[in-house]
């Protein structure tokens, strides 16, 4: 035989007795290369021995000799090196060239062939990028994951290759180990808005080592109500690494006859609405042997919702499931005994080793769950070992012949008990001190995470008041740039001219001038200093700098925006005749929100002011970076604002030079095709783009930052010639019609202007449709097809998709059939009435407007969320109807000749354009919709009707 072989993990020596001799016993010694501990020793009186527990990829060494009357013999040895399985199975599943971070958010997101393939997994290679498809959509199925090419005609096989599936723990797990960090978080938000559960303690068998997923986790935002809260109808809010929520753990010392994983889903689920939070051995592919994942904690939140009724805990907890036998992982049992408030320890062998009961740093109360079913199940042994291991009487759960309903019931009761008896709590972020004292990885500890973490917060650290903070820090694009964009639009409008028109356009210059003076005698403030030194750094430190300075702001603005409902809700109670109190509060509840959006929107007003500097200028020539440093923020993903909502205005200068820097970045492969969605607020806008694209649009419910973002998302370089462009940019646009603007007499022009821009700014443009708000949403389209009309400079016909949602009967789209010919019927007509007050002829239809096909063109999605929030997982046929709308607008892309895609200069270009036509707009805008502009418009002639020309708008 070799003297080295290269083996499993698992070892089985085998040999022969010496011949002639009946009885006698042997001597194993196990040497590890590298180690100078002393031998491993093992006595047996059988010709073989299982030996297991070693370290993957070091080379081992087996020493066996006989032993007879106190006599040893000459010993025989055998050398083996074990495998890595990590890096085997990474390159089983294609993913061997990424292992180490390298697999990027960008790279998930790009749009490729596979974007819109129906085929299941043909191979174990395609596999992660089928799961990561799904997952990016919040697809509810993505855990299934069975190559169809080794599925069975039969249900049995003569012979069953155990290499042909893979269990989806282990896909999910190689997947992290090959994510950078950003995609990571990424990965645990789709998961977690699955109600999937998310990597607490991530494992690598080869090394044993494992890493605390702290930063992974740190952008998960999470709001329920706890029945103490429930009679006042509010809520708690805020991240989930935070929050002060007592963590209960599950594990499993030696076998167990009791499936833990799926008992836990029964405690996590009410029985009409059953969810799989964990993966199982009933679920597909969840019966195959793990090869990595054995040492993988995971962990889930049961969030209520103020609900007795729906409620199954009253309180918040976290639930952690250690995989693998908790024997051969003792420093993540020493973990989840520090961090616990109660570990429930499923176990059939009593006999077998449970020295990890004996930690005397736990503070948490033990419980045992065993099954009096189990073949070794003793009553005599169990109490014994609760004297020894000091577990309490009451604290053990014995499962007798009862149906699985009832014993779930009890493991809740005994759950429940042991959060009702002040139960430790402890910061999923506390718990790095404890991850660092047994010996994990905390991924929050590597030097471009602390740094940028810093960087940030020396800027948020000094902010008390949101908006305080904002008029002494972020002035320039404050109440002097909404006077700016004031004047340039009544430079265009020309609305409050008297006859002596130049007279007035020259004093409208002159206040711009001492404006824009006033922009430059202010000095850069210390806060956007330093956010410009943030955003100047490396790649990945400004990566985390972005995103721990949005973490940080978003938490000042939640903690801020709470504070003043509360001052509202009181003052409205209590003194509801002090209306100049309570419109304070109000306007301060509209300005307190804070984000990176609105250092950038200083960014762009620097950039500004700048220009109008002379060029040699010092202060000119400082500012010349920044364009390329917000360019780069665009082909890195983040949103880059298009439109300034507060102002209803677009920085051009400050856009212009993003869009050429980023035309070079690219070396002028820049060709976009542009997508917008427009809605009225509050109706799923950028949930929708976010689940067809894996994006990252902010959601909340109300309007928080308004105006239009654009975000790029990659074309893959064989796709390219399919969709003829580079990139498809995508416009996010604030909620139209919103209660806040509603009192104002600007509303009207606000959205209309902003509906008009981004229309005809889109190559196709989604307009998101709730049934209870389809008026509303008719007049705005009335007024962008009249506003095209009569601007000339439009030139384009944007593609029209209807997206119907909160609409789940299958038949929805034959039975709106004549819904849509009705909707057809009222746009046709207010086509026909706008092009009559235009004198435009040739224009009857809406189609003659905007390329809209009512069949083809009008998508039905049902609601987003399967159940009551915040436990309701993401509805499965929502994720399906929305990949079907993605799948069907690319794929029509193929075949489509009417759509010319442009470049980032033409696209520049484009918008300058059309945004002077916009400001030039004085008449339409100002109305509901096209009926009431014309009845105004027909009031105006009669009026004139004495002798005075009608003066023409246009």
């Amino acid at each position: 035989m070799a003297d080295e072989a290269t083996m499993l993990v698992l070892l089985v020596p085998q040999w022969t007795k010496p011949e002639g001799i009946d009885q006698m016993s042997y001597l194993l010694e196990l040497f590890c290369e590298g180690q100078v501990e002393q031998p491993r020793i093992i006595h047996t009186d059988l010709l073989f021995h299982s030996i297991s527990d070693f370290q993957h990829g070091k080379k081992y060494t087996v020493q066996v000799s006989a032993l007879k009357n106190g006599r040893q013999s000459t010993p025989t040895s055998k050398s083996f090196t074990t495998e890595l399985l990590l890096p085997k199975l990474l390159s089983t599943l294609g993913l061997g060239d990424l292992h180490g971070g390298k697999l990027t958010l960008s790279s998930v997101l790009e749009i490729n062939s596979n974007t819109v393939s129906d085929k299941p997994s043909q191979s174990l290679e395609q596999l992660p990028w089928t799961f990561l498809r799904k997952l990016m959509m919040s697809n509810l199925n993505a855990r299934n994951m069975k190559c169809e090419s080794y599925q069975r005609m039969y249900d049995y096989s003569f012979t069953d290759d155990d290499d042909s599936d893979v269990n989806p723990l282990d896909l999910i797990t190689a997947l992290f180990h090959c994510s950078d960090f950003f995609l990571q978080q990424e990965l645990v938000s789709k998961m977690s808005m699955c109600q999937f559960a998310v990597p607490l303690l991530l494992p690598n068998c080869d090394t044993q080592q494992s890493t605390l997923m702290l930063w992974a986790m740190r952008d998960l935002v999470k709001r329920f109500r706890p029945n103490s809260l429930a009679g006042d109808r509010t809520f708690v809010e805020g991240r989930i690494v935070e929050m002060d929520i007592p963590m209960v753990s599950f594990v499993r010392l030696g076998e167990s006859s009791l499936p833990k994983s799926q008992t836990l889903n029964k405690l996590l689920s009410n029985p009409h609405q059953p969810n799989n939070t964990f993966v199982h051995c009933d679920m597909e592919c969840g019966d195959v042997p793990r090869r990595i994942s054995d040492g993988l904690v995971e962990v889930s939140w049961y969030l209520p919702c103020g609900n007795t009724n729906i409620d199954l805990f009253t309180q918040p907890v976290a639930i952690a499931n250690l995989r693998g036998d908790g024997r051969l992982f003792k420093t993540q049992m020493s973990f989840l005994y520090e961090t616990s408030a109660a570990v429930f320890i499923f176990i059939d062998d009593l006999e077998g080793d449970l020295s990890t009961l004996n930690n005397r740093e736990s503070r948490a109360e033990l419980f045992l769950v065993t099954n009096s079913q189990s073949k070794v199940f003793n009553k005599e042994t169990l109490r014994d070992r609760c004297m020894k291991h000091k577990v309490k009487e009451t604290n053990v759960i014995i499962k007798k012949k009862q149906n699985d309903a009832e014993f779930v019931k009890t493991l809740r009761f005994h759950v429940n008990g042991a959060m009702g008896k002040n139960p430790i709590k402890m910061k999923v972020e506390d718990m790095a001190a404890v991850s660092r004292h047994v010996g994990i990885v905390v991924d929050e500890d590597c030097t471009e995470c602390t740094n940028g973490r810093a960087n940030a917060e020396g800027i948020t650290g000094s902010i008390q008041d949101v908006v305080e903070f904002k008029e002494d820090q972020l002035p320039l694009h404050g109440d002097i740039w909404k006077q700016i964009s004031q004047i340039e639009k009544e430079n265009c409008r020309m609305r409050y001219a008297d006859k002596d028109i130049e007279s007035y356009r020259s004093s409208l210059k002159t206040k711009e001038e001492k404006l824009r003076k006033k922009q430059q005698q202010t000095a850069v403030s210390e806060a956007m200093v330093k956010f410009t030194s943030g955003i100047s750094e490396s790649g990945t430190e400004r990566l985390y700098f972005l995103k721990w300075l949005k973490i940080q702001l978003d938490t000042i603005s939640r903690h801020n925006l709470s504070t003043l409902r509360e001052q509202y809700k009181d003052c409205c109670r209590n003194t509801p005749q002090n209306k100049k109190l309570i419109a304070d509060l109000n306007e301060k509840i509209s300005n307190c929100s804070l984000g990176p959006e609105h250092f950038f929107r200083e960014l762009g007003q620097l950039y500004e002011c700048a220009c109008s500097l002379p060029e040699n200028n010092p202060g000119r020539q400082q500012v010349q970076h920044l364009p390329a440093l917000c360019a780069q923020m665009l082909l890195d993903g983040f949103p880059v604002e298009l439109v300034d909502g507060d102002a209803s205005n677009i920085p051009m200068k400050w856009i212009k030079e993003v869009l050429t820097q980023l035309h070079q970045l690219v070396d002028t492969k820049s060709k976009i095709l542009v997508l917008t969605v427009l809605g009225v607020q509050s109706t799923g806008k950028s949930t929708l783009l976010n689940t067809m694209f894996g994006v990252q649009f902010a959601v909340s419910s109300g309007r928080c930052t308004r105006g239009a973002f654009m975000l790029l998302i990659k074309v893959s370089e064989e796709f390219r010639s399919e969709l003829q462009c580079d990139f498809i940019m995508v416009i996010d646009t604030e909620g139209l019609k919103s209660p806040e603007l509603a009192s104002l007499d600007t509303s009207y022009e606000h959205d209309n202007e902003l509906a008009t821009l981004v229309i005809g700014l889109s190559d196709i443009t989604i307009i998101n449709i709730a049934m209870e708000n389809n008026t509303e949403m008719k007049d705005i389209l009335q007024i962008v097809v009249h506003a095209f009309l009569r601007m000339k400079e439009v030139g384009k016909k944007p593609r029209c998709l209807f997206v119907h949602q909160n609409v789940s009967d299958m038949s929805a789209h034959d039975s709106n059939m004549r819904d849509r010919e009705k909707l057809m019927e009222q746009l046709d007509e207010m086509t026909r009435a706008a092009a009559k007050m235009e004198k435009k002829v040739g224009y009857t239809k809406f189609t003659d407007v905007m390329d809209y096909d009512p069949d083809k063109d009008s998508y039905y999605i049902p609601g987003l969320w399967h159940g009551t929030p915040p436990m309701a997982p993401v509805n499965a046929g929502y994720s399906e109807a929305v990949y079907e709308l993605k799948k069907n607008l690319l794929g029509s892309l193929h075949t489509s000749d009417n759509i010319y895609r442009i470049n980032a200069e033409g696209f520049l270009m484009w918008t300058s354009g059309l945004w002077e036509a916009v400001k030039y707009e004085k008449f339409m805008f100002s109305f509901r919709n096209s009926l009431v502009a014309d009845d105004t418009n027909i009031r105006k002639c009669m009026s004139c009707s004495s002798g005075t020309v009608t003066q023409r708008y246009a």
